[in-house]
């Protein structure tokens, strides 16, 4: 997959191809359907995706609480994996955000990206104000020389599938309902970084993650799937997590901390993919050490019976 990202500079093979408009954050059902008709439409074009980064609520709310499914390298290899082979990824900043739909359309779509057909959901907007509908696309396509399709919205169980609803089921500690909307198991992905050391000390050494920009899941413990992306010790794991800020010790920046069972071997600055499979319990504080490691054990052996099940 070729990442390009200036569409003012555009190589004449990066050119011409079928591309969905969106944010794909989490890149769930909904998105995964505007992909499969961008493939079907021109299926002899180059399949791609034009997305923004950051997200544009990042550049007109900068301190809205953090919201993201998924960071750019985590969305860059999802789509990937469904067979993307052009990834135009625009820089969000006051310069795109003020041009007018017109403009978006012949200055990134037509003249620069160069797009034969561009697919989007039936609720897009574009250009300054999101002032831009889908009718207006439809009619700068026929001017500019581009295909246009509307994607229907994707439904499931009576919803709508939206990043939104996959944030609440999330939020509320129900990453299986959110795996149905995604259509995978939802992953936190990121190299491991250092920590304090107290698992190791009590037995249960973890691999810590942060989790900065994106959107929290309910605090607690969870059955986790983690793949090792590189290294000598690549490779798919069962474990447990622990996400929050460890209210034993004080801490209050929220991470993720996997024990990987039966596994032994240095991770730090190791990329993982953690993909939390089930909420086991929340996060709690507790009288001792002794009380902690005894949860723990329990939490180990539950978490094993789940992923052992699957």
């Amino acid at each position: 997959m070729r990442i390009i990202r200036d569409y003012q500079f555009v190589d004449p093979e990066n050119r011409g191809a079928s591309a969905a408009i969106g944010n794909f954050d989490g890149v769930h059902l909904g998105h995964q359907s505007v992909i499969d008709l961008a493939r079907q439409v021109e299926p002899d074009a180059p399949l791609g995706i034009v997305t923004f980064e950051p997200h544009p609520r990042v550049h007109f709310a900068p301190h809205a609480a953090p919201f993201r499914l998924m960071s750019r390298e985590a969305r860059a290899s999802r789509l990937e994996k469904l067979g993307v082979q052009r990834l135009y990824e625009l820089n969000f900043n006051a310069a795109l955000a003020a041009l007018t739909p017109e403009e978006f359309a012949r200055k990134v779509i037509a003249d620069g990206f160069g797009l034969k057909h561009v697919i989007v959901g039936a609720d897009f907007c574009f250009g300054k104000g999101r002032a831009g509908t889908i009718d207006d696309l439809r009619q700068f396509g026929r001017d500019m020389g581009f295909g246009v399709t509307i994607a229907p919205l994707i439904e499931q169980s009576d919803k709508t599938v939206s990043s939104t609803a996959i944030r609440k089921a999330l939020s509320d500690g129900d990453p299986r309902l959110a795996a149905d909307m995604l259509c995978h198991w939802h992953r936190i992905e990121g190299p491991v970084v250092g920590g304090e050391q107290r698992g190791r000390e009590l037995g249960y050494p973890t691999a810590n993650m942060s989790i900065e920009g994106l959107h929290p899941p309910a605090f607690g413990v969870y059955a986790v799937l983690v793949d090792v992306l590189e290294g000598p010790h690549q490779g798919s794991y069962h474990g447990v997590a622990s996400m929050g800020v460890r209210p034993m010790f004080g801490e209050n920046r929220p991470n993720l901390e996997t024990f990987i069972f039966d596994f032994q071997g240095d991770l730090y600055g190791t990329p993982l993919s953690v993909a939390l499979v089930e909420h086991l319990r929340p996060e709690e504080k507790f009288d001792s050490l002794d009380a902690l490691i005894t949860q723990m054990d329990a939490d180990s052996a539950q978490a094993r019976r789940i992923l052992g099940a699957l």
